[in-house]
């Protein structure tokens, strides 16, 4: 990664944040976008604690123009991106009665509508062979989950631009990949569907593994796919749940 750049929205915290270190570690320079100033700036600081350059700016991925001036932000301090990592999500949990169409709306715009921006605002920085993309999937996309219909429809939508970029951009020499993340322990997501210890055994006792998985592990697959050992790797959502979704998830429906 020496020499590389990368751009990591919501790269503030939890899994992406974790990507973005790893991505310090290995000798590339890192911008990671959120919408919090102070989550931004606790951020910056501990990936300049990893001992490479880092920088942290603040926009909503659901506005284009704010996500087109980050981008521009970051070539002035780093040059060229080499890597886009779409990492912005929103989620709670609701029952697609209990939930108002702001709601759902929100999610979509955030997960879907902010991957497109990301990506199409990047493009101009990216065309150039060995340029790649990696988007942060869940195992939402592929098998419906009660309390979640939100994002199960905005995951699946990013699961499929996924596929339709890798077909568009690859001939310029642009892989676009994803990673579906199972449980991962201490992430905001998890905290929210899974908040007691009672839940959390359940969910384990569905994984085939028999654990939740860590930023860490994700970081290092996320590493993989946007690596020159991943160079014949596009248009793939990688799956990396521990066994989680060979059972559908586990779980029962809610009444």
């Amino acid at each position: 990664m020496q020499g590389k750049t990368a751009f990591v929205t919501g790269g503030t915290s939890g899994i992406n944040l974790a990507i973005a270190a790893r991505f310090v570690r290995a000798g590339a320079r890192v911008t990671v976008l959120g919408r919090n100033p102070e989550k931004a700036a606790r951020a910056q600081a501990h990936l300049a604690a990893q001992g490479g350059d880092a920088l942290a700016l603040t926009a909503d991925v659901r506005d284009y123009a704010a996500v087109a001036g980050a981008l521009a932000k970051s070539v002035e301090a780093y040059g060229p991106i080499d890597i886009l990592v779409n990492g912005a999500a929103g989620n709670f949990p609701a029952p697609a009665l209990g939930m108002s169409s702001n709601g759902f709306k929100a999610v979509v715009d955030i997960d879907l509508v902010g991957t497109f921006n990301a990506c199409r605002a990047a493009f101009e920085h990216l065309r150039r062979p060995g340029a790649s993309v990696l988007s942060i999937s869940a195992g939402q996309a592929q098998h419906p989950a009660v309390v979640q219909a939100h994002v199960c429809a905005a995951k699946a939508g990013v699961d499929m631009l996924t596929r339709v970029l890798a077909m568009e951009w690859g001939p310029l020499g642009v892989r676009v990949n994803g990673i579906a993340p199972g449980p991962i322990a201490g992430t905001e997501g998890m905290q929210r569907l899974a908040p007691t210890e009672e839940i959390r055994s359940k969910v384990t006792e569905a994984i085939p593994l028999q654990r939740f998985g860590t930023v860490d592990e994700m970081a290092e697959i996320a590493l993989f796919l946007v690596s020159p050992a991943a160079s014949y790797i596009t248009g793939t959502v990688l799956i990396a749940d521990g066994g989680h979704m060979l059972g559908g998830f586990g779980l029962k429906p809610m009444g």
